[in-house]
C-alpha cells in the first residue's frame, strides 16, 4: 500500500501529543511511509504540553499534569491499546496504565482545606435551588444560544461559594470569567464523575509523569518507522495557493537562525498546531521568580494564516487576555520524606492515591498533589516530587505578603506551609527543598469565551490539504483541555485527508444514560 503515496509527505507543525498520536495513525492505520512523516518542533524536545524534565541536582519540573479518564478518552485509550509499552515486553501502554490504577486507586480523603487546616466535609455540593436552576438551564440551553457568554453570567455569587465550585473548578482549573459553553460541555462529558468529583475515584493516574508514560512510547513507536522529527525548527507562515479553496504552498520556517521555505507539493498534508496553552511559559527558581512573558511562535503562526483564509479561525478571543488565562505552578523536589511523610499522615492518602488538595480559603486558591513515586524515570529512591499551582497568581499571599507571580521558590513553600500548619517542621522541610515556580499565560486560554467560528474545524472547508489538531480546533461535543481532544483531533484529520473512510471512536453521551442522570440529580440535594 505504501506504493500508492508515491512521494507524498506529511508535515506536523508541532511536536505534542496530537502530532505524535497523528504520525501513529499514519503508520498503523494507513500504512504511510514513516520517512515521508514530518514532526516540525520548536523546541529541544517532544511532547509539547506533556512534559517531564529535570534532574536530582536542578530539580525536576512538571508545567502541568493532565488528568486522564478511563471513561471518557476513547480515541486515547484506542490508541495506546496498541503502543507498546517500555517497560513491560508484551503489554501495551494502555495495559500498563489500567495495572498501575488498580494497583494504586485514586480516593481523595482530603480534597477541601480550610483556613484552619482542617480536612473538609465535602459530600454535600453545598448547592442551593438557585444553583441547581442555573444548572439545569446551561444544560439544556443550546450552544448557538450561549454565545461567549461567561460562568459567572449563568450562575449567582452563591454558587462559586459551593464545594462542588472548589471541586470542579480546581480539577479543570475553571475560572468564573470563563466560557459558559466549555464548562457546559465539561457537565455533559463528565456527568459521570459529577456523584464521586469529592473523591476523583474517576481519575486514571499514569505510572510516571505524562512525558515519561505516554510521550516517550509514542517516540519509540514511531522511531523504528523512520518518522522525521525536526527539532529546534520554526514554523512562522504558510503559503496558499491562489483560489478560492484551502491549499498550502509552502510553509516559511527558521532553523537555526537560518529562514527557509519548504515547497508543499501536490498530495502533500500539513497539519498544524494552532496556539499552545504551555507557549512562553517561563520558570523560576528557589530565589528567584518566573517572567511573564508575551506571544510565542504558535500564535504568531496563527496570527499569519488567519486572515488569509476564510475558515482559519481567529486567535484573539484566546492569545489576547493574558490576565483571564494565565496562572502559576511548581514543582518541588526533595533529597528525603519529611513532607511526604507529614502529608501522607495529614491527608490520610498514601501519595499516589490521593488527588488534588485544594486550600479552598487561599487567596492564591491554591492546590497540591502528591504523585506516585518515582514520579521521574531514573528518579532515585530517596528523592521526592510533588506538583501544585495557584489560580490566582495575581493576590497576595495569606502568609506571605507578596504576589504569588511575585513570589519565589522558597516563598511559595512558605505559604503552603502556613496554610498546611506545618510551621513546626519549616526548618526540615525546607533543609532540602527546590521549589521551581512556573508561569503559563496561556494556560486556559482554551477556555476562554469565544464565537462558534473562532476555532477553525479539524478539517476547514474547502481544505485540500490543510487540517487542524491543537486544543484550538473544533470538535462538537467533546472538551478541551484533555489528551482526547488532541488525539480525537489527530485520528480526524488522518482520516479526513486521507479519505480513509474509518470511523473515529464515538464520544460517550453520559447524559442520556438514565442512571447517570438520577446520580446526577441526587448528587446536586446531597
Amino acid at each position: 500500500m505504501a506504493k500508492e503515496y508515491g512521494n507524498r509527505q506529511v508535515y506536523f507543525v508541532g511536536g505534542g501529543i496530537a502530532s505524535l498520536a497523528g504520525a501513529a495513525y499514519l503508520v498503523r492505520d494507513c500504512d504511510f511511509p514513516g520517512n515521508n512523516i514530518h514532526i516540525i518542533e520548536e523546541m529541544h524536545i517532544l511532547g509539547g504540553s506533556n512534559d517531564g524534565a529535570g534532574d536530582v541536582e536542578q530539580g525536576y519540573v512538571i508545567r502541568g499534569g493532565r488528568m486522564l479518564n478511563d471513561e471518557a478518552y476513547e480515541n486515547l485509550w484506542e490508541l495506546l491499546s496498541t503502543i507498546p509499552s517500555i517497560d513491560h515486553p508484551g503489554q501495551s501502554v494502555r495495559e500498563e496504565i489500567i495495572a498501575f490504577d488498580t494497583a494504586n486507586p485514586t480516593h481523595s480523603n482530603a480534597r477541601l482545606i480550610d483556613r484552619n487546616g482542617e480536612v473538609q466535609d465535602v459530600l454535600s455540593m453545598g448547592f442551593d435551588m438557585s444553583d441547581r436552576l442555573a444548572m439545569g438551564k446551561l444544560i439544556i440551553t443550546p450552544e448557538e444560544a450561549m454565545g461567549k457568554a461567561r460562568i459567572n453570567d449563568w450562575f449567582g455569587p452563591h454558587f462559586f461559594t459551593t464545594n462542588f465550585w472548589y471541586m470542579w473548578a480546581t480539577t479543570f482549573a475553571f475560572q468564573p470569567w470563563h466560557s459558559a459553553v466549555e464548562f457546559k460541555r465539561y457537565m455533559l462529558r463528565f456527568m459521570h464523575e459529577f456523584p464521586r468529583i469529592q473523591t476523583l475515584e474517576g481519575v486514571t493516574r499514569t505510572p510516571y509523569n505524562q512525558y515519561d508514560s505516554i510521550i516517550l512510547p509514542l517516540q519509540k513507536y514511531l522511531e523504528p518507522h523512520g518518522v522525521d522529527f525536526s527539532l529546534k525548527c520554526t514554523v512562522t507562515d504558510l503559503q496558499f495557493k491562489d483560489c478560492d479553496g484551502i491549499t498550502v504552498t509552502g510553509m516559511n520556517v527558521t532553523r537555526m537562525g537560518v529562514e527557509e521555505l519548504i515547497e508543499v507539493k501536490e498530495g502533500d498534508l500539513v497539519i498544524v498546531t494552532n496556539g499552545s496553552m504551555t507557549e512562553s511559559a517561563s520558570l523560576g527558581s528557589m530565589t528567584s521568580a518566573p517572567e511573564l512573558n508575551g506571544k510565542g511562535s504558535s500564535w504568531k503562526l496563527w496570527e499569519n494564516i488567519a486572515g488569509k483564509k476564510p475558515g482559519l479561525g481567529n486567535p484573539s478571543p484566546f492569545a489576547d487576555y493574558v490576565d483571564e488565562s494565565k496562572w502559576e505552578s511548581f514543582t518541588v523536589t526533595f533529597q528525603d520524606s519529611v513532607f511526604f511523610d507529614l502529608m501522607e499522615k495529614f491527608t490520610r492518602n498514601r501519595a499516589g492515591t490521593g488527588a488534588l488538595v485544594t486550600f479552598k480559603d487561599s487567596s492564591w486558591f491554591m492546590s497540591v498533589v502528591l504523585a506516585f513515586q518515582p514520579h521521574f524515570r531514573g528518579q532515585p529512591e530517596h528523592v521526592k516530587v510533588f506538583w501544585g499551582y495557584g489560580l490566582y497568581p495575581d493576590k497576595v499571599g495569606d502568609f506571605v505578603n507578596k504576589r504569588m507571580c511575585d513570589c519565589t521558590g522558597e516563598e511559595i513553600m512558605q505559604e503552603l506551609i502556613g496554610h498546611l500548619h506545618f510551621e513546626a517542621h519549616r526548618d526540615e522541610i525546607m533543609a532540602t527543598a527546590n521549589c521551581i515556580p512556573c508561569m503559563m499565560p496561556y494556560i486556559t486560554s482554551q477556555f476562554m469565551p469565544r464565537l462558534g467560528t473562532d476555532r477553525p474545524e479539524v478539517v476547514p472547508d474547502g481544505s485540500t490539504n490543510l487540517a487542524f489538531i491543537s486544543q484550538f480546533c473544533e470538535i462538537p461535543d467533546d472538551v478541551v483541555f484533555t489528551e482526547e481532544y488532541s488525539v480525537r483531533a489527530a485520528r480526524i484529520a488522518v482520516y479526513t485527508l486521507l479519505g480513509m473512510g474509518r470511523p473515529v471512536e464515538p464520544i460517550h453521551q453520559y447524559h442520556y444514560d438514565v442512571r447517570t442522570l438520577f446520580a446526577s440529580f441526587v448528587t446536586s440535594f446531597r
